[in-house]
Formats: structure tokens, sequence, C-alpha cells
């Protein structure tokens, strides 16, 4: 598969296996996780994407009794991960409502849980996982900074930044920002003109966009003639129209990475043939 330089000799792969939804899975056993991560590497998908915050704060620690069972596994893949949102939760019954937060003590902390529920000694990826209107730009760039400068962090990226979120925060660091997690689709193309994918472009980093198949929006009714277009041009292809919708993607110069979640093993295995799909211009 092919792959996408993010910093150095770090390489993502174009595809991303997207782990929000690993802790919901009925069977969370290290056996089945450790099954939906030998299909991904077998397809040449190599990058998982987590946060702290997924699964109630949870998915990382499932992901991670498979990696503590087989630490040859670390050597064998990338790990992405988030921080910065502060749900409401039982598990820390002292936080009144939902909000951001970027501050020096918070990142630090969360990456400090995220390595140990992981169970790993570096993150290659940390994002800022939303925008802080909060956000103390010179405090939050020098704890990643720092982090980096530690070792306990690869690169810094962040999600859901407007260009000129991106802006703010990289006018405070050292680092290089690498990518910006923002929603793309064959649903959701704003990011295609409003200015989004350009700035990630202009910057030379890497574009990965969450919810590719929107949500699962694709087969709702009101969508029923965009899904016959997909599927008509995956018939020449063998494939079905979820892999002609990841193409789309794949297809774009910026080198979109689709993060891509499902706990289905047949879905999980055939995620791969989105690459199948050769895409000229004018089909896309």
């Amino acid at each position: 598969m092919e792959r996408v330089s993010i910093l150095g000799d770090l390489s993502f792969s174009r595809i991303v296996y997207g782990m929000w939804r690993l802790a919901d899975d009925v069977d969370r056993s290290e056996a089945n996780v450790r099954a939906k991560i030998d299909a991904c590497l077998e397809q040449g998908i190599t990058t998982f994407d987590q946060a702290d915050i997924y699964g109630d704060y949870e998915s990382e620690e499932v992901f991670g009794a498979a990696l503590k069972a087989d630490p040859s596994l670390r050597d064998k893949m990338e790990i992405a991960t988030k921080c910065g949102i502060m749900l409401t939760t039982d598990k820390v019954p002292s936080r009144r409502v939902k909000h951001y937060d970027t501050s020096r003590a918070h990142i630090t902390t969360s990456v400090e849980n995220s390595l140990t529920r992981m169970g790993i000694e570096r993150i290659d990826l940390l994002m800022i996982h939303r925008p802080d209107p909060f956000m103390d730009p010179e405090e939050t760039g020098a704890a990643l900074d720092g982090l980096v400068s530690s070792g306990k962090v690869a690169s810094i990226g962040v999600s859901n930044f407007k260009p000129y979120d991106i802006r703010l925060l990289d006018g405070a660091m050292a680092s290089p920002l690498v990518a910006n997690q923002i929603e793309i689709s064959v649903l959701h193309t704003e990011p295609f003109v409003d200015g989004d994918l350009a700035e990630i472009m202009e910057r030379s980093m890497a574009p990965m966009a969450w919810s590719p198949l929107a949500g699962g929006a694709l087969f709702e009714s009101e969508n029923a003639a965009l899904l016959f277009a997909l599927q008509k041009i995956g018939d020449r292809f063998a494939v079905d129209a979820t892999a002609v919708a990841l193409a789309w993607l794949l297809a774009h110069p910026a080198k979109i990475l689709p993060v891509v979640g499902t706990n289905t093993m047949p879905r999980i295995r055939a995620l791969s043939d989105a690459l199948k799909v050769e895409m000229d211009r004018q089909t896309w």
C-alpha cells in the first residue's frame, strides 16, 4: 500500500484504521482486537487512529491490551491519538460540562495516560482534537514542543482546525504541525472549496479524513442517487460503493488519508478494495 511521509522517516499508510468504535464492540477481547489489527496489517494498513476520549476513555486501553499481549506489534504500526476534549462522564464526576482544555497540565497528563493505557513509549502523532476558544497558544505550543523534545511524541498535528486556528498554534511552536484531521466525504465536500484543504496542502500537511463514509449516511434513502452512481463505478472493478467512496478520497492530489472505523471483520478485510478502483478526473 502507498504511504505518505509525515515527518522525517515517519510515514503513514494511505488508509488509516480508526478506533473510535473499538470499545463499543460486544467482543472487546484481546483475541478479537488482535484479529482486527492483523486484518489491517495484512492489507498494508499500518496506521491506527485513537483518542483519549474514544469509548468513554476506554478505547486506548482495549487497544493496549492487544499490544501488551504481543509487544512485537508496536514495531509494525504507527499510532496516532488525540487530546483536548473534556467529556462529562461518570469517570470524572467533578466535571460539570463538556469543554476543551489545551493547557500544559492537561496535555501532559493526557499523553502520560495514553502511553500507559496503550503500553507504549512513544506516540507517533499527537493531535489537538478540537480548536479551544480558551487556548493560550504560547502555553499550548510550549507543551507540545516539550513532548516532542522528550521523545514521548514523534510529531504534532491538529483535528478540526480551520486555517486561522492552524496559523495561531503554528506561530507559537518550534515543531511543525504535520497533519489536520477534518471531516471529508462524498457527502461533506466543503473542505475542497472553503479553504480548509487548500491550507493543508499549502503547508504540506497530511490531510486525514474522519467519517470518510459519511457515518453511514450514504445508505439513507435521500442519498439513493449518489449510492447508485458509486455502485455503478464499483461494478466496473468488482467492489462495492463504500470502496468507491474511499477511492474518491484517495484519488485527490492532496493525498488524503481516510480514517475508517468499523468493527465488522468482513468490512475491515475489504478496506483495501478501494485501491482497486481507477478514477480519472471526469469520474471523480
